[in-house]
């Protein structure tokens, strides 16, 4: 993993870890930095996360997001669990999913990336 620095990303990486450790490192980093920079609590971090994985299994989500996935990519959002929470979040806070997940991925752009595999 490659970790971009920006002083915006820095207050959310020591907690960003701290989550990714808890959860045994199975959650896309820039999904925990998202919730983290919603929420402002590690607490309220780690419930928003739990909550997503269950909405995530719940009323074929994961289907609905297939049908949008053009949208996502057509505005350059190709980070799934990303794009996945920005529906959740959507769902659960009245907003817009595409438009989050934009703002997210290319106005501020995701902390998190990684290595090439075939390096």
């Amino acid at each position: 993993m490659i970790l971009l620095t920006w002083v915006k990303y820095d207050q959310y990486i020591q907690q960003t870890m701290q989550i990714s450790a808890m959860r045994n490192h199975e959650i896309d980093l820039n999904l925990i930095y998202i919730a983290i920079s919603a929420c402002r609590d590690i607490n309220k971090t780690f419930e928003l996360l739990l909550e997503f994985d269950i909405w995530k299994h719940q009323n074929n989500n994961e289907q609905k997001y297939e049908k949008k996935i053009n949208e996502f990519k057509n505005k350059r959002c190709c980070n799934r669990s990303v794009n996945l929470f920005c529906m959740f979040f959507s769902e659960k806070y009245k907003t817009y999913a595409i438009e989050g997940a934009t703002a997210y991925t290319v106005n501020d752009g995701l902390p998190f990336i990684k290595k090439d595999k075939n390096k």
